[in-house]
This record gives structure tokens, sequence and C-alpha cells, in this order.
């Protein structure tokens, strides 16, 4: 596949992202997030959830606003410490300072706001409104088969493969806590001429040496990145620091939503701010972005663009966004504003909440699996029925004819 990044001056660039590790700090929390909020919805599903986490040495903290009927509540409720630890356990920590079965727990939960809720919630007079005033991207390239930007890609997938070594083997010389970065040189014409740099930071076993985690690593990346891609020890930067023993929230506080541009496009877009994990799909700050995404991907997998954005705003308690904006970078193989205009008309897809989730089936306990290595450039059902479901490619053909 061709891979392309607009410019609009013809010269050779550099562009990095970076992702992080289902053990870093953050990730962590956003993990542990989106666990509480399945635990809801698998009880009720159209339970509200915001459900925000700090994690510290030997501590995780739980505040934030739940509603459902009060028998689910408390079921819900008698759950949420043993799901917590449990998800804690999978990532894999049983440091001394931070151990899944040994870790305070806090939960700080509470009811919704009435006064939020009386604009969310749908009635004879009005339709279900958003949760939240915002704006939300989607964005979609030719640059990886995901029709997503090269540098997140492979940034993530680096981490993946780590992860699958460390659980895969009991003697591993890795820890839970990892970072990577990937700087891609890119051709005047847009096209990829390779990597120029990589970073990867990850936590170790004590008094491993640098030279044994780049023995270990270095075939793991090579298999992860395309053929002729792989750069030398002068270029591959393995835990700069020197050592990396210290990992996780014992190494650093995590909190919820913290790591938005690990979790979208590696900075390849745009970002209206709003973090995703913890919400249910009533926070347009998650179901439009991910509608935004649906959209913009099935354009260019359409043929329609080879390069799409989509912003989608809304107002706090209004069903219909205030504004769609589509820009195709000049890619486009079709009339701009015929294309804006059938996405405003509802045709494709009704872009009110109750539309999006609706449409994505956003009402099902799908969420956990997003918590690591981003939300976008996944498949549809990789990680059961349902997940990823604003990755699938079924508007594709109807966009196509429709223009």
């Amino acid at each position: 596949m061709k891979h392309r990044f607009d410019r609009s001056v013809a010269v050779s660039y550099l562009f990095t992202s970076e992702s992080v590790s289902e053990g870093h700090p953050d990730k962590v929390c956003d993990k542990v997030s989106d666990t509480v909020l399945d635990l809801f919805l698998r009880e009720e599903a159209e339970a509200r959830v915001a459900c925000e986490t700090m994690a510290t040495t030997n501590r995780i903290i739980l505040a934030g606003e739940v509603r459902a009927t009060e028998a689910k509540l408390k079921t819900v409720f008698s759950k949420i410490e043993d799901a917590v630890r449990a998800a804690v356990a999978e990532i894999g920590y049983e440091q001394e300072k931070f151990h899944h079965a040994h870790f305070e727990f806090q939960n700080y939960l509470h009811e919704q706001s009435a006064d939020i809720a009386q604009g969310v919630d749908s009635s004879a007079q009005k339709d279900e409104g958003a949760g939240d005033q915002g704006l939300m991207f989607g964005y979609a390239c030719r640059e990886t088969d995901q029709l997503m930007p090269a540098p997140i890609h492979y940034a993530h997938q680096i981490l993946k493969q780590l992860a699958a070594h460390r659980k895969s083997d009991a003697n591993t010389l890795l820890g839970p806590d990892a970072k990577s970065q990937v700087t891609l040189r890119y051709n005047g014409d847009g096209s990829i001429a390779g990597v120029d740099k990589l970073v990867l930071s990850t936590q170790h076993k004590p008094g491993v040496s640098e030279q044994d985690i780049r023995a270990l690593v270095t075939p793991l990346v090579a298999d992860i990145l395309p053929q002729g891609w792989m750069v030398g020890a002068e270029d591959f930067l393995i835990n700069p620091t020197g050592k990396f023993e210290i990992g996780g929230p014992d190494g650093d506080a995590g909190l919820t939503g913290r790591k938005i541009i690990v979790d979208t496009y590696g900075g390849a877009a745009p970002h209206g701010g709003g973090a995703f994990s913890g919400k249910d799909p009533t926070k347009v700050d998650r179901s439009a972005a991910y509608a935004a995404r649906y959209l913009a991907k099935n354009i260019v997998a359409a043929g329609l663009a080879d390069k799409c954005t989509i912003q989608i705003a809304y107002a706090i308690g209004v069903a219909a966004p205030v504004s769609v904006y589509v820009d195709t970078h000049g890619s486009q193989n079709v009339d701009e504003a015929k294309l804006s205009a059938l996405l405003t008309s509802n045709e494709v897809m009704d872009l009110t909440p109750r539309g999006i989730r609706t449409h994505l089936g956003l009402n099902n306990p799908i969420y956990t699996p997003t918590a690591a290595y981003g939300h976008f450039g996944r498949r549809a059902g990789e990680a059961g029925a349902g997940t990823f479901s604003w990755e699938a490619l079924d508007l594709a053909e109807q966009l196509h004819a429709a223009l």
C-alpha cells in the first residue's frame, strides 16, 4: 500500500509518534476506569458512568459519577474492588510497592448530578441530549492497511509485541511498564522512506544489562517493521536513562485520560481534548470521536479520498450536532461539499448521541480492550463480539453509491 502524508512543501521531513504500554501508570488507570464502565453496562445497558482513576504507590482511588437502578448499583458496587484487582493482575503487577493483591483501594464514585441528567435524558419534549459540549475529531489516511498514520501504528505494534512476549515467558526480563517512540522519514511526495529513529523505554528485572535488553527486544521490534525499515543500534535508543527497574504507579502516579494523543492518531490529526476511558456512550467525547473515525475510515476505504479529517461538535443537552466539518486535504475524488452535505443529512448515519450508540452498539460492555494500544486502527470484533465496531467498513459501499 502506498504511504501518504500531505505536505504543502515538497521537502523531506520527520514525524514522530509515541505509544505507552498497558502497564504505564496512566494506562493502568484507563483500564481500571473501563473495567468499571463495563461492569455497569453488563448489569444495565443504559447506565451512566464517568469513572476517574488515580494510581500511585500501593494505592488505587476511584472517583466520579454513576447512575443506575438502585438494585443494580448495589450489585455493581459489590463487584468493583475484585474487578479492579483482576484488571491490575492481568497487566502483570506483582511488585512490592504495587501488587494487585495488596494495594489499598478507595472508591468515591457517587450519583450523577441531576443537573447533568436532566439535559441528557430523553422525554416527551426532547430526544436524548449530548452529555457535554465539545468537539471531536476522526481521521483516516492510506499510510497503513489499517488506514492509520504509520508512526502511531508501529509505535503501538512494538509495545503489543513486547507485551505478548512478556506474558508468554515466565522468566522474562521485562516488566509491564514501557514506552515506544517511532520517528519516520517522509519523502517530499508524502511517501515514507523508512525509520529514522526508534526509542524504547522498558521496565526490566533488577540487574539486567542494557545489552541483554537490546538483544531481547531488537528482533521483536524488527519483526514488526516493514522489511528494510529496521535501524542500527546507533538509531535505536533503549532505556536512555540507564536503567528502568522501578515502574508503574510505584515509579510515577497515573490518572485516567492523560494519554489522549496515544489513544488517537499520535499527533497526526487534531484532537478536541476530551478523553475516552471510563465514559459511557452518552458522553460524546467518546462516542462522537468513534463515530467521526468510523465515517472518516469508510470515506477513505470507499476511495472517496486518500485522507480525511472529520470534526463533530455538540452542545450539552442538545441531540443534534451544532456542526459537522469534513476536510479531505485536497485528496478527494468527489465534490467535498456534496460529501459534507451527505454526512450532515443523517442519511448515512444519525449523529445524535442515541443514533451513534445505536448504530455502533455502544451500550455493550466492550470498552476494557480499548484501554491500551489505541482506540483506532484496530479490527472490528478483534476482542470479542461488538468490540471496535467503529473500525468496521460497512459504510464504504453506501458512501460510494451515494456520491
